[in-house]
């Protein structure tokens, strides 16, 4: 079988060794860890990683399998066909959001991203005390202005009641020895 990248997904009750034991199994497959990220979400695990590998889906969830014994994590695993041609992007964006928590602010302000045919590449909110935080990381595509999206963001913020703000990430300023990785990706940064 050709090499390939296969995407696994991890979802559970946290406990400490999990990375651990998933990337071990991975790499017991002769696999390359290309891309992860992980978080915690109220005490459950939720990784998703992109391993290069000879196996196919079925082989890594099978090597996976003895992990989920007992029932606290579910694994899949699936062949990631090849990416979908892209329009040139053009600058990336931080946008953080804020304020008391109500249904609907991811919607309506993900909506608006939406229409001015940003993409978010990074989305982490949270729930602390009654405040609701929304952090992104958006691709304007080169035809966009970034202008426009932040009026019209600022006038969903007000409706729902919450603060916004959006500033262009200025990767050679805040990363000058940042490098890309394989394919000219950039690594992510984490949301907090």
């Amino acid at each position: 079988m050709r090499d390939q990248i296969i995407a696994v997904t991890v979802l559970g009750h946290d406990r400490p060794g999990i990375v651990a034991d998933v990337t071990g199994a991975l790499a017991d497959l002769h696999g390359n860890l290309e891309d992860s990220t992980m978080t915690l979400l109220r005490g459950h695990v939720a990784m998703v990683l992109l391993v290069h590998t000879g196996a196919g889906a079925e082989a890594v969830e099978a090597a996976l399998r003895p992990l989920c014994a007992g029932g606290s994590l579910v694994i899949n695993a699936r062949l990631l066909g090849d990416p979908a041609p892209t329009e040139v992007r053009g600058p990336s964006y931080e946008l953080r959001v804020h304020g008391a928590d109500r249904s609907g602010i991811v919607t309506t302000i993900t909506a608006v991203v939406a229409r001015h045919g940003a993409n978010i590449v990074d989305l982490c909110t949270r729930l602390v005390d009654g405040l609701y935080v929304l952090m992104a990381e958006l691709e304007l595509p080169s035809r966009a202005s970034a202008v426009g999206l932040e009026v019209e963001l600022q006038g969903a913020a007000d409706e729902l009641g919450v603060e916004v703000r959006l500033s262009p990430i200025d990767d050679d300023l805040l990363f000058p020895d940042r490098v890309s990785g394989p394919h000219g990706i950039h690594p992510r940064r984490s949301c907090l």
